[in-house]
């Protein structure tokens, strides 16, 4: 009994640094998860109704760049594009896709793009690239985020009939 009484004393002395603990700081957890969050990457990519079936992430993502890809080459093959500038064959369009998914489109030309008019291919652009499908923003943990990604538009000449 005596070693027991002992031992109890021991491991009460000894228990005692676990009541005395520091609790971090509110602050410190804050910022310890916001450091764990991975910033450059997103939990849903934006989407269009077409490809909101798709189930796996990688798929869902090509759906949604297709259909994108699509919709603007369409929206500009309509267009005298080609036709005023033939040595334009691509455009690079960096899509920015916001929270309240509203899209804005700026066209990105190379810097020694001399052999045509940028405010007036900037102009046809903005003409053109109106009435979207509905585009769902982005997710993180939970919350829409701001999307930007840079899609190479290739500009056809309409078929002459």
């Amino acid at each position: 009994m005596k070693h027991f009484f002992l031992f109890s004393v021991f491991l009460f002395l000894n228990s005692c640094q676990y009541f005395e603990k520091q609790i971090p700081s509110e602050k410190e957890l804050l910022q310890k998860e916001l450091k764990a969050i991975n910033w450059k990457e997103v939990d849903e990519f934006p989407s269009v109704e077409n490809c909101e079936k798709i189930s796996d992430k990688k798929q869902r993502q090509q759906c949604f760049f297709e259909v994108m890809t699509k919709v603007i080459e369409d929206k500009l093959s309509v267009d005298t594009l080609s036709m005023l500038y033939p040595k334009l064959d691509t455009i690079n369009l960096k899509v920015t896709v916001f929270p309240n998914a509203v899209l804005l489109f700026e066209p990105l030309f190379p810097e020694d793009s001399v052999g045509y008019d940028k405010t007036k291919v900037d102009s046809i652009l903005h003409a053109r690239l109106v009435d979207f499908p509905k585009v769902n923003p982005a997710i993180k943990r939970g919350i829409p985020v701001r999307t930007q990604f840079l899609l190479p538009i290739i500009v056809k000449e309409r078929s002459k009939k």
